[in-house]
């Protein structure tokens, strides 16, 4: 028995994600790749490395039947619904970018680095919300050493994060005019984004009951997002040591100012303006993330390895 390339299907291949997630996919030395999109998009060519791809339209037909070992789902929670579950019936391993299925009960969320013992064996893995895939990496560590107890945050998002139409949106005029839009839905006194930061945070740790308060914004940048973060601990924690457990964190880089620019194009979470928080046992710091690369095509890509890792393609 000897093993193969894995062939690699992605949906929303056109996308903002989707983009970014063929463009590391090339880059991480996959070979057997193909793209899909919506029929508006099917027939189409988008880059991949030195060479293009056709894209095919993404049906539940077409995909279950593309003998795909693995997928990529870069497309909202409508089209996840309709296509995930056909495809992974289809004995594909799919990995999901959606909202569709991350508080599902059975269907493991994972940040790597974070939670790796949480992936299991099933068709269907989520990949959480860009922020909370951020914060997640930032608190595991500071859990670890000190124990989280309650952590309030204020996220400051760019406009990539609302995908193809939060970029144009941008683009067409001066940023500081921009129209930041609301693509975030009121329930009850807070945005669903908040809701969504708090319980994928809380189910990535394996801390259902842990404190998290949320503030939610977007802001006029392309790339980038931001996250004022106070955590309170258990155990007294100082900044120094922090830093040190942070500089040997998993996808963490420790940077004394960093912005949404110094993050753009950046694999790892960058981490800086650590210091004591006086209203309370804990820490007060900064955290910036690509969104589109560690905030959701290159964790989406890291949790694939993760798979071929433990099962690998053979033939």
């Amino acid at each position: 028995m000897r093993t193969t390339e894995p062939r690699i299907g992605v949906v929303g291949a056109t996308g903002a994600v989707g983009t970014v997630t063929l463009e590391l996919l090339a880059q991480r030395g996959f070979a057997d790749v193909h793209a899909f999109a919506s029929s508006r998009s099917a027939g189409s060519d988008v880059p991949f490395g030195a060479r293009s791809l056709r894209v095919a339209e993404a049906t539940p037909e077409a995909l279950a039947s593309a003998g795909l070992d693995l997928c990529f789902f870069s497309v909202g929670t409508g089209p996840s619904t309709k296509l995930v579950p056909p495809t992974a019936d289809a004995g594909t391993r799919c990995i999901d970018k959606s909202d569709a299925f991350r508080l599902a009960d059975g269907i493991p969320l994972i940040v790597a680095g974070v939670n790796d013992e949480a992936l299991d064996g099933g068709p269907i893995v989520a990949n959480p919300n860009c922020s909370a895939i951020q914060l997640a990496c930032v608190l595991k560590p500071l859990h670890d050493v000190a124990g989280v107890r309650r952590v309030r945050l204020a996220t400051y998002q760019s406009m990539s994060g609302a995908g193809d139409a939060g970029i144009e949106r941008l683009r067409a005029v001066e940023p500081m005019q921009a129209d930041l839009g609301m693509d975030w839905e009121l329930v009850g006194d807070e945005f669903d984004e908040e809701y969504k930061l708090r319980a994928e945070t809380q189910k990535i740790l394996g801390l259902p009951d842990l404190p998290i308060q949320a503030t939610c914004i977007r802001i006029p940048v392309l790339v980038g997002h931001g996250q004022a973060i106070w955590v309170e601990t258990e155990d007294p924690l100082s900044p120094e040591k922090a830093r040190s457990v942070l500089a040997g964190a998993p996808h963490v880089k420790l940077d004394q100012f960093p912005t949404p620019g110094s993050a753009a194009g950046r694999d790892e979470v960058l981490v800086g303006r650590i210091r004591q928080d006086s209203s309370q046992q804990g820490l007060a710091l900064w955290a910036v993330n690509d969104n589109l690369r560690k905030g959701a095509a290159l964790n989406a890509i890291q949790i694939a390895e993760l798979i071929l890792s433990r099962s690998p393609v053979s033939v």
